[in-house]
């Protein structure tokens, strides 16, 4: 039996300790979180350098890039605006030389319905990536 000085202890020793345990669990889940938002975006750049590269010009490989890359954050199930920018400068390269695409995608996580003291609202995410282009297929303005 407990002594009656030590009566209402264990509550106090919850009501300390089970705000921070729901804190670090809350963090557990927005690092989760996290790491699988790079994880799309890291998908969603590879998938749009890749479409880009099998571009015949410069507008439409951008423009493939930013479908390619919508779709996989919408396969990935990450809700946010991706900003994709495409280096197509790989296009100018004369014909028999290596050329690469390199796109890059940036998306806002969003963090806010966690709540929890010293994390932002949101967390600002970058992945890129560069895929050859074909040095022996005709590019827009080359022979």
């Amino acid at each position: 039996m407990t002594e009656l000085r030590e009566r209402g202890s264990m509550a106090l020793e919850t009501a300390i300790i089970a705000p921070a345990l729901v804190a670090v669990l809350l963090m557990v889940v927005g690092l989760g979180r996290v790491t699988l938002a790079h994880g799309a975006i890291d998908a969603a750049a590879r998938d749009a350098a890749r479409q880009a590269s099998i571009a015949r010009d410069p507008a439409a490989a951008r423009s493939a890039a930013l479908s390619s890359a919508r779709a996989a954050l919408d396969r990935e199930g990450l809700a946010c605006s991706p900003s994709v920018t495409v280096d197509t400068t790989g296009f100018s390269t004369p014909l028999g030389r290596p050329a690469v695409v390199v796109a890059r995608v940036t998306c806002d996580v969003d963090l806010a319905d966690l709540a929890v003291p010293g994390v932002p609202g949101s967390k600002r995410l970058t992945s890129s990536f560069s895929s050859p282009i074909d040095p022996h297929r005709a590019r827009s303005g080359q022979p």
